[in-house]
């Protein structure tokens, strides 16, 4: 019997480390390394550099986007002062899984997930809602996982740490940077 192929989404190296391995036996894995989203890029660089030695540490072969910042801000118009966790997020992951979802579609990959759920700040029942809507959209199925389970975000911080990877201190996006130094200064 073949093992149903899988189209990984990473939004970052450190929360693939444990989706990967959860998948794992399961699903023949490929992760998907998109994330236009992410900016300054330098910080795209070092998160993509993460994600490439996460390959090459699990044996996990990743697909890479093309990484277009300017599409993604130009998507974001009138949300950039909205608070995180708002609708600019909201828009943002589900436009990260259509990417995902439309990248396994064309790699003829029969079903994606993200690793997102394994971070405690994603709203996990959004990104179902995400997902399935991408499903809908493109004809190919959402694997709805929560990885943070059973210590799943503690599991990638130790593994991270074993790997050396990269951890950033920010989701990704301008407004997060921001939002993550307002958040700094209250501390």
């Amino acid at each position: 019997m073949k093992t149903p192929s899988l189209l990984l989404h990473i939004c970052c190296a450190p929360d693939a480390t444990i989706a990967h391995l959860k998948l794992k036996g399961e699903f023949e894995t490929t992760g998907y390394f998109g994330n236009s989203n992410i900016q300054p890029g330098q910080e795209y660089l070092k998160r993509l550099d993460a994600t490439k030695r996460l390959a090459q540490k699990q044996n996990l072969r990743v697909v890479y986007g093309h990484y277009n910042p300017q599409r993604w801000l130009d998507e974001m118009k009138g949300l950039e002062n909205l608070p995180e966790g708002g609708a600019r997020c909201r828009k943002c992951i589900y436009l990260n899984l259509l990417e995902t979802a439309e990248k396994a579609r064309e790699m003829n990959i029969e079903s994606f997930t993200t690793s997102l759920s394994t971070s405690p700040h994603k709203d996990v029942q959004w990104l179902e809602r995400a997902g399935k809507a991408c499903e809908e959209k493109t004809g190919v199925r959402y694997i709805h996982r929560i990885f943070r389970k059973d210590n799943g975000f503690l599991a990638s911080v130790k593994l991270s740490q074993k790997y050396g990877l990269y951890r950033q201190k920010y989701c990704g996006c301008l407004h997060s940077i921001r939002n993550g130094a307002e958040k700094e200064r209250l501390k």
